[in-house]
């Protein structure tokens, strides 16, 4: 009896405990699928120091969520060993597409890393950058070889002919190689009218090689026509070192990104342009692919594609825009940057420009009807000089006449008015 109730226990206990077990496994695979019908992206940066990946990281969040996406942001600080961990870690974590913006100075050795993705079945996105001799899904960014020609074109309006400083990003980063070929092409079609005299390339697009290199170059040369930079970081460095020669504003300086700070020196004379690249633009439709990609599909065509040096890969390539003074108001302000922060430290020397600007062709006005009212007396001078004349030929048989004398006197005084007037 005291067996039989124990065996009953047990068996009690055997049920209970399958059944707890089995509610568990139940609980853990709805989890799961609601994990699964979440979209998760991991989005794989080089850095934050240049200013633009803020923003852009900000907007690709938002448009992400907006789709019903979440994002995981990773931050490699430029270091590439750092990188290939961090897109190991979210291969393990399975997410549904990798973005990465690959460190700078180098493009090839995360290529491993993002074949492990590849065999995971993650889909991978380059963004702005192109990594290279990797298997690619989709690469998004701006039209690298226009960046070049924008700035080149530029550069021959404001300078005509002369000598150019080209301070660029690593060559490891394949845009550059794109700009400078867009740039030189250019200057080829159109004569070589500027000389390249020297090419320096900023190690994983370190600012303050503009400033060390813009020194060192005015201190063995003749200053240049121009400065070409590959960003506005660096522009602003290579404005500094012109500066402490007081040669800032004499110099062409042109970049890319249209930072809020490069804005504000082309406002204030000290730059010459940037090349505007619409990077909300760019991050809202990167999104719109890693969401879509993610759901086993694209959202539009992609017809361009770039030779990665392993395959094609499909290039959603977006327009650069060359921006200037003239068109600042335009391009820029209350799209890109508020007018208060552009005009930041111009804004009373635009107004009295401006209104110097009115008085002068307000004087110039005023100078032009002058003339003509000047111009017209004389007409009418003249005229009465011809009638006076006609009118003495008719007296001249009457020597007493007092009459002939006075308009003969007048005629003389008019010839000499129309003279000193005319």
């Amino acid at each position: 009896m005291k067996r039989n109730l124990i065996k009953g226990i047990s068996l009690v206990l055997t049920l209970f405990l399958l059944f707890s077990f089995s509610g568990c496994g139940s609980q853990t695979t709805v989890a799961e699928k609601e994990e699964k019908d979440t979209i998760e992206i991991g989005f794989c940066f080089d850095s934050f120091v240049i200013e633009r990946w803020h923003r852009e990281r900000d907007i690709f969040v938002s448009a992400a969520s907006e789709l019903g996406a979440e994002v995981n942001v990773q931050n490699a600080n430029g270091d590439i060993q750092e990188q290939i961990r961090q897109i190991n870690y979210l291969i393990q974590k399975g997410v549904d597409v990798i973005v990465v913006v690959h460190v700078a100075d180098d493009s090839l050795s995360i290529a491993n890393a993002l074949e492990r993705a590849n065999d995971a079945g993650i889909p991978v996105i380059a963004y702005d950058r192109l990594v290279l001799n990797s298997d690619v899904d989709l690469y998004i960014s701006f039209d690298n070889e226009a960046v070049g020609r924008l700035m080149a074109e530029h550069m021959i309006s404001h300078i005509g002919e002369g000598d150019v400083l080209m301070i660029n990003g690593p060559l490891a980063d394949n845009n550059v190689v794109q700009i400078e070929k867009g740039f030189h092409g250019v200057l080829e079609e159109r004569g070589n009218p500027l000389t390249v005299t020297e090419t320096y390339y900023a190690a994983n697009w370190l600012a303050e090689t503009g400033l060390y290199v813009t020194s060192d170059y005015l201190a063995g040369h003749e200053p240049p026509a121009g400065i070409m930079c590959g960003n506005d970081s660096i522009a602003g460095q290579a404005v500094k070192g012109l500066a402490e020669q007081r040669l800032a504003g004499q110099v062409c300086v042109v970049g890319q990104d249209a930072d809020l700070d490069a804005c504000q020196r082309i406002m204030e004379g000290t730059q010459c342009m940037t090349v505007y690249k619409p990077v909300e633009k760019l991050a809202r439709k990167a999104a719109e692919f890693a969401v879509a990609m993610a759901r086993g599909g694209m959202p539009e065509e992609v017809p361009d594609t770039i030779d990665n040096g392993f395959m094609d890969v499909p290039y959603c390539k977006l327009e650069p825009i060359a921006v200037t003074r003239d068109n600042m108001d335009e391009e820029i302000t209350g799209k890109y940057h508020e007018a208060a922060d552009i005009y930041l430290n111009v804004d009373q020397a635009e107004e009295t420009d401006s209104a110097d600007k009115q008085e002068a062709e307000n004087d110039l006005t005023a100078n032009t009807e002058s003339v003509n009212e000047d111009s017209s007396q004389a007409e009418a001078d003249e005229d009465k000089e011809i009638e006076a004349s006609g009118t003495a030929e008719a007296e001249e048989n009457d020597p007493g006449s007092s009459t002939v004398q006075d308009v003969s006197e007048s005629a003389a005084q008019n010839q000499a008015i129309a003279s000193g007037q005319a």
